[in-house]
């Protein structure tokens, strides 16, 4: 289970800030040849993998779906700009 201390510190992180940071790795990793691109693809599936971990309790079935959904096409992403 994570820390409460780093569950504080991210409630407090702003939503846009969030999905700007999100944006910039999403969009480098595609842009970026090969494994320089899989591995900064690969770190945005871990965060994602890690929020929803942490979050899955209080979500509703069909947002855990759409999150292991998208964690699942990331994972395909990251395999495809590997090889």
């Amino acid at each position: 289970m994570p820390d409460n201390h780093l569950l504080r510190r991210l409630t407090r992180v702003s939503p846009t800030a969030a999905f700007v940071a999100a944006l910039v790795v999403m969009i480098a990793g595609l842009f970026l040849p090969g494994i320089v691109g899989a591995a900064l693809l690969f770190v945005l599936a871990v965060g994602l993998a890690a929020l929803t971990f942490t979050t899955w309790p209080v979500q509703t079935t069909s947002t855990r779906a759409l999150r292991v959904l998208m964690l699942a096409l990331l994972l395909a992403v990251v395999v495809a700009k590997a090889l």
